[in-house]
């Protein structure tokens, strides 16, 4: 029996997992992975007290911070996938893994973010990984000298199309509406480039091909005109979706699945679990406010823990 369940190795779970051990809290991190969505990152310039550092660079950091001070108090579970968790009769939690394995706390962090959101267009599942991807410092390199799209007017879109810009013959950002939500910086920086192209209002209906990706149609929402426009690449930045598909039905959501918490705190609907990070209705998910909600739900599951 653990004094508390962390599950996800993002930045939010890893924040907590560190203050777990400087509090004493014997405590079990299940995880995937860690480094979180950042991890595919070429470069991270917001995470405070660093310039500039990669996703792998990051995810590394993290772990070998946790390795520092987990001494025999926390325990990392790896390679691991929360399928399940359940309130006990006797009030505590149980968690078990896709593998079998099973977890037992007294609270529970939900801390397991979240996945990217697929193109749902015809041609897209046909043509992934043969054109279409959902990571630039994956594949992005395989595009070097070719015409490429990106999908998606926030700022993982116009980072991925900045990479793409070190090496591709052109890139076209095209997003579904007339306002974008990235930082005025970043799209600043992106619109600069001679061999950047903005589509704005328009919605990617298909993607076209033969054995791989030669363009894709978008309807012009302007002038409800279908056109097509040549690439050999698709980066899709679309959003993501919460990891909370095991939590369903135990804890209250919001319309698109995320955990509803309570921001003073991070504690959920349920007594004895609190979320954090890109797997709740936080308002900003962004890299260094996950790891300040799990610095701030570890705090209180403290108290919690002290009280019981």
């Amino acid at each position: 029996m653990y004094d508390v369940l962390i599950i996800g190795g993002g930045p939010s779970g890893i924040a907590a997992g560190v203050y777990a051990a400087r509090k004493q809290l014997r405590a079990v991190l299940v995880a995937e992975e860690i480094g979180g969505q950042s991890s595919v990152s070429e470069g991270i310039e917001n995470w405070i007290g660093t310039t500039k550092i990669s996703g792998a660079d990051l995810a590394k950091a993290f772990k070998t911070h946790l390795d520092a001070v987990k001494n025999d108090i926390v325990t990392l579970a790896t390679g691991e996938r929360i399928v399940s968790l359940a309130k006990t009769d006797g009030g505590t939690f149980l968690a078990k893994t896709k593998t079998g394995k099973e977890f037992s706390a007294k609270a529970v962090l939900l801390a397991s973010g979240a996945g990217r959101r697929k193109l749902d267009v015809p041609g897209a599942q046909k043509f992934e990984n043969k054109g279409v991807t959902y990571c630039a410092s994956c594949d992005g390199p395989l595009f070097g000298g070719m015409d490429v799209a990106v999908i998606g007017g926030g700022n993982a879109g116009f980072e991925t199309a900045l990479q793409l810009l070190a090496y591709a013959k052109s890139v076209t950002l095209i997003h579904r509406h007339q306002e974008f939500k990235a930082d005025p910086v970043t799209i600043e920086k992106a619109s600069a480039h001679p061999n950047m192209r903005i589509i704005r209002h328009a919605e990617t209906v298909a993607v076209m091909g033969e054995q791989f990706v030669t363009g894709l149609k978008y309807v012009d929402k302007n002038s409800n005109e279908t056109k097509e426009l040549a690439v050999s690449g698709l980066f899709v930045e679309a959003g993501v979706i919460p990891n909370t598909e095991f939590v369903e039905g135990l804890v209250e959501l919001d319309a698109v699945k995320r955990v509803k918490t309570d921001p003073r705190n991070q504690r959920t609907s349920v007594e004895g679990v609190w979320a954090a990070g890109d797997c709740t209705d936080e308002l900003y998910h962004q890299n260094n406010i996950a790891a300040g909600d799990g610095v701030k739900a570890l705090e209180d599951i403290y108290l919690w823990i002290k009280k019981q």
